[in-house]
């Protein structure tokens, strides 16, 4: 069957822009790291990918690593592009990474230039594309001085190869020296993409505020610290879960008594706002000022349906905010 995309895709999607540029994005992204892989269903994977952008969500978050196994969520990304959503590239945000381990030998990981400009030509390879809208340093390497990582996001753009850049998993000190640097060369830093949540909060102490000064999006991923906050682990350790499946990013260890009880309570808050607390978990990064868009992943279409819903209620009041700071700092 022929996919037609909803004519009224972008009316309630809420956008922001991203730092001082002139590109705006959804406030919710999808990221396409588990569950899009060549392990995955494919027509699952589909299904959640074209009612994304039925619902506005214009942006998709990839990385040359995301599968399992590496790359074939780009595969995969191809293949709808070329199937559904090719018509509406030009509607799309479409970003990926170069930074963890891709091919073996001593250039298939890390910030060399060799290593940044080969896995960019690989994942417009896989994807079928010319240029990708957002190319990102997906981390900082302690062995390659900044500028030739740095350079090398430049020369992506010079070359045609991304419009955008960014940088991920770099802490405050190491962002202001990226942006000075891609600054100089004339190519700005778009965006920042760190790991926050409400149980992993670092980006607070100096981070953000890097990030609004300099005019930087942030776009943080694991909003939901792997699932832990959601309902799935309420009563206990459901047999389909991230937990159950032994994830290496998700361990029993992780759900210690303490952090159910927070769980527990920040769910409750959440039901009095008329929320799920996957909802209330994602408005409360959202109503940071300095977040323009957070990445969710989704395993289902009712999954992403609900998360996307969160955009409809994201206002916390000061009493509320300082409530969910006593339950997760207690």
């Amino acid at each position: 069957m022929a996919y037609f995309a909803s004519k009224d895709r972008y009316l309630n999607m809420k956008y922001n822009r991203c730092g001082n540029s002139g590109l705006l994005l959804p406030a919710i992204s999808l990221g396409l790291w588990h569950n899009f892989g060549g392990l995955g269903d494919y027509q699952k994977m589909k299904d959640i990918l074209l009612k994304a952008f039925d619902m506005g969500i214009s942006h998709f978050d990839l990385a040359n690593n995301y599968g399992p196994p590496p790359g074939s969520a780009e595969i995969n990304m191809k293949n709808i592009l070329q199937s559904e959503l090719g018509a509406h590239r030009d509607e799309l945000i479409i970003s990926t990474k170069a930074g963890y381990l891709m091919w073996e030998g001593p250039y298939g990981e890390w910030g060399s230039r060799k290593y940044v400009l080969a896995s960019l030509d690989q994942s417009l390879k896989r994807m079928g594309l010319d240029y990708v809208d957002i190319f990102y340093s997906h981390r900082p390497d302690p062995d390659t001085p900044l500028e030739e990582t740095m350079g090398a996001l430049h020369s992506a753009v010079q070359q045609g190869k991304a419009l955008y850049v960014g940088i991920s998993n770099y802490d405050a000190d190491q962002t202001e020296q990226a942006i000075d640097i891609l600054q100089n060369l004339g190519t700005p830093c778009l965006i920042h993409q760190p790991k926050y949540n409400m149980f992993e909060r670092w980006v607070e102490e100096e981070l953000l505020s890097v990030l609004e000064k300099r005019g930087v999006g942030c776009i943080p991923f694991s909003p939901l610290a792997q699932g832990l906050l959601t309902d799935r682990y309420l009563n206990g350790i459901p047999a389909d879960s991230r937990i159950a499946s032994e994830s290496i990013f998700l361990q029993e260890d992780h759900l210690k008594a303490d952090i159910l009880v927070k769980i527990k309570a920040l769910n409750q808050h959440a039901e009095q706002r008329g929320q799920t607390l996957a909802q209330m978990a994602l408005a409360w990064i959202l109503s940071r000022k300095q977040v323009t868009s957070v990445v969710i992943g989704a395993s289902s279409v009712n999954q992403l349906e609900i998360n996307a819903g969160t955009i409809h209620n994201l206002k916390f009041s000061r009493d509320e905010l300082a409530y969910i700071d006593n339950i997760l700092l207690s």
